[in-house]
């Protein structure tokens, strides 16, 4: 399978919206567990994230496989950046496309950009502890935990934590 990583384009927004959302809901990754969790509809919300930062998408021949959001200088979807570091959010590979190298090569494409503008110090991201495979794909490419950046995003859920993972560049 050939993997083709692109900007998403507005034809992309639904159907990449529909996986990540997929992808967390099935994966038990909601905080409040279930389809009436207030962040599936910022999962579904591609558009939103396209206008406030880079959102990527993963294909092969027609076949949309995932997709990611690259924060690469802070601003409203920044999460936990510094100033100089890149952010990597929401990433999401379809069910049928896991175990086939999508999420690593979505990952790499950040690690790319943010190398490529030359300004960027790191790229960080937040994953949730169940994520195992995902972060195996971090650590393959040089991300370490960063456990003093770990945060609780949900005042509601305290035991709620996003484990946080950089790469130094």
């Amino acid at each position: 399978m050939t993997i083709v990583i692109r900007p998403a384009d507005p034809t992309d927004y639904e159907p990449l919206g529909d996986i990540t959302a997929r992808a967390y809901l099935n994966d038990g990754l909601l905080a409040f567990g279930d389809e009436d969790d207030w962040y599936l509809e910022e999962l579904k919300n591609v558009a939103k994230r396209a206008a406030h930062a880079e959102v990527l998408v993963a294909v092969s021949g027609s076949d949309l496989l995932g997709g990611v959001t690259y924060v690469p200088d802070g601003g409203p979807l920044s999460e936990i950046a510094r100033p100089g570091e890149a952010e990597i959010r929401m990433l999401a590979v379809s069910h049928e496309a896991r175990g086939r190298g999508v999420g690593q090569a979505l990952v790499q494409t950040c690690i790319d950009r943010a190398s490529a503008a030359g300004n960027r110090t790191g790229v960080v991201l937040c994953t949730q502890p169940t994520m195992r495979s995902a972060h195996r794909i971090y650590e393959r490419l040089g991300f370490t935990r960063a456990p003093e950046r770990d945060l609780r995003p949900v005042p509601e859920a305290p035991e709620f934590t996003l484990l946080t993972y950089q790469l130094t560049l």
